[in-house]
Parts: C-alpha cells; structure tokens; sequence
C-alpha cells in the first residue's frame, strides 16, 4: 500500500509541476479576473434572494404585530360590553398572533444577520476585484517585460563574444598589415621617383658641364676624345632613362600584388 501511495504522490508532484511550468502568467491574471467576475456575480445574487427574504420575514413580522394588537382591541371592547367569553376566544387569538410575532422576530433577526455577512462578504469581493484589475495590467506589463528580457538573454547566451571579438581582432590586425603594405609601397615608390630625378639632375647637370668645357676646349682649339671603353654622353643619358623606366615598371607591379 505505501508503494502505490508513494507512486500516486510521485505521479502528483510531476503533474503539479507541468502545470506550473505551463501556466501563462497573463492568461493566468485574465482567467482569475473572470473566476473573481463569475464569484461576484454570484454573491451578489445571493445577496439580491437574501434581502428578498429579510424583507418578506419583516413582513410577516409586521403582519404579526398588527394581529396581536387587532386581538388585543377585540378582547378589550369585549370586556367593555360585558361579553367574557368573547374577550377570552379574542385573547386565545391574541397568544396565538404574539407566538407568531416572536418566530418571525427571530426569523427576521436571523435573516437579517444572514444578509448583513453576505452584504459585508460582496463590498469584499467588490474591493478585490478592484485592486485585481488595477494589478492586471501591471502584473502582465511586468510578464511582457520578463519575456523580452529573457529573450534578449538566450539571444545573447547563444552568441560566443569571445570567438567574435577574437576574428574582429584578426580583421583589425589583417586591415593593418594591409594598410603598412601601402604605406610601405608608397614610400618606395616616392624613394624610386626621387632617386630617378636625382639621376636625370645630375645627368643634366654633367651635360651642361661637359658642353661647357668642350666650348672652352674649342674656342681654345682643343680636342677631348672620349677614354677607351667609357660610354659617350649620349649613351650614359640613355643607359639612364632605360633604368628609370625599368624601376617605375617594378615599382607598379609591386603595387598591384
């Protein structure tokens, strides 16, 4: 027997506990409103029959107390005229009106009684079900905001920040390498351009220097033949535009890699 109670309670406590974790706090909060609606209503209605009846017991009260004194009369002109045994029979009906007036005295009190706990039980219920709709929209405010939090919770559980800052870290560092690579080019290919003007200006210069002195030579009737095996002037002017084109042709393959 305690294996089956101790099963029944397992099985209890598993079915307790889906019911709790598939509750909607917000259908919750409306389904209890309408539970509370349908409880008011009902007390109210109870509250409608029970003065109903408070009302229909003072009735009967009244209608008591009215006979027992209309007896009380009779017996009394009864005893005026002299006729005793009519006073008596009026006095008979009179008992009997009084018995009444005393069960309907006590049926009204109870029913009054009655009336006033379901009067207090219905401004009660009236009272907690207004503070229960001034809380709903708040408690389900307070659910829809939960749910967003946790939303934006597991969003944000689900994405690995480190592995993330880790590749815009490698990105930083392949955008830098790139960008001292260009630099690095540009620096080289100013250098090369430099240097090229630096030759044609000292080529120019020697040319200027040379034609000078072959002037003075000629207006003095010398001759300067050009030393065996040394290029002419013409051919060192060449020798020099080929290599300028030749580094300014490096340099932009280099740039296109």
């Amino acid at each position: 027997m305690g294996i089956f109670s101790r099963i029944s309670d397992i099985f209890k406590s598993n079915v307790n506990d889906l019911i709790d974790r598939a509750e909607d706090p917000e259908k919750m909060v409306k389904q209890i409103i309408m539970d509370m609606d349908k409880e008011l209503q009902k007390s109210t209605q109870a509250l409608g029959k029970a003065v109903a009846s408070e009302r229909m017991a003072e009735k009967q009260l009244n209608d008591a107390v009215r006979k027992s004194a209309d007896w009380e009369a009779k017996a009394k002109a009864a005893l005026a005229s002299g006729n005793t045994d009519l006073a008596k029979r009026a006095l008979a009906q009179k008992v009997k009106a009084d018995e009444e007036v005393a069960t309907y005295r006590e049926m009204h009190e109870t029913i009054s009684n009655q009336t006033e706990a379901i009067k207090t039980q219905v401004e009660t219920l009236k009272a907690k079900m207004a503070e229960a709709k001034s809380r709903q929209a708040m408690l389900i405010a307070r659910s829809q905001m939960a749910d967003t939090q946790k939303s934006l919770a597991q969003s944000i559980g689900g994405i690995d920040t480190s592995s993330s800052f880790d590749k815009f870290n490698r990105m930083e560092e392949k955008v830098m390498r790139k960008e001292a690579e260009a630099e690095a080019f540009s620096q080289m290919a100013g250098a090369s351009v430099a240097k090229d003007y630096e030759t044609f200006e000292q080529i120019e210069q020697n040319a200027k220097v040379d034609s000078e002195l072959q002037r003075l030579m000629a207006e003095l009737g010398q001759t300067t033949p050009t030393a065996e095996g040394e290029p002419s002037l013409e051919e060192q002017i060449a020798a020099a535009e080929a290599a300028a084109e030749a580094a300014a042709a490096e340099g932009a393959a280099v740039s296109a890699e």
